[in-house]
């Protein structure tokens, strides 16, 4: 298999590893920092982590619903809003949806390779490209704060496996 620099999930991966990792890193955070890690906000994290999706706050609210943790909306807003505010989940603009971080924690900027095709989302990290963002911050006397990328294509398995 080959391997990739950045969480690349068009890749083949095991995936339950890679969710029971970032589960573990995410709950090791929260206890690190004194963050209470509630009932439905680890739900609300797990729900994300079960595939490599984007999902929309009211897909969760369903599936919240169906476990018994509430049927109102601030309900899944509550816990996202965390979940996004610790760096655990991220908000993709484009899919006016969320997803799981590949990397939690605070301190990264993303990339998100978005499949048009079956809406499989890749994240990658901003390393190599934060000089040239933040120079043309720079250039144009803007304050860069954080970047989040979201970058529209096809993946691997909806073009036929080409390359």
């Amino acid at each position: 298999m080959p391997q990739a620099a950045a969480k690349n999930t068009f890749l083949i991966h095991d995936h339950q590893r890679c969710a029971t990792r970032a589960m573990k890193l995410v709950t090791a955070a929260c206890a690190d920092h004194g963050l209470r890690l509630t009932e439905v906000r680890q739900r609300v994290m797990e729900i994300l982590l079960e595939q490599h999706r984007a999902l929309g706050a009211y897909d969760i609210l369903e599936r919240l619903k169906t476990e018994g943790f509430g049927s109102q909306p601030p309900v899944v807003y509550r816990a996202l809003d965390f979940l996004v505010m610790h760096g655990f989940a991220h908000r993709l603009e484009r899919l006016n949806a969320f997803m799981a971080c590949a990397h939690p924690g605070p301190d990264h900027q993303a990339m998100f390779l978005i499949c048009e095709g079956c809406n499989h989302v890749a994240e990658a990290s901003l390393e190599g490209l934060k000089v040239p963002i933040r120079g043309a911050c720079t250039e144009l006397g803007f304050k860069m704060n954080t970047a989040a990328v979201e970058i529209l294509g096809t993946c691997p398995e909806c073009r036929g496996g080409e390359g």
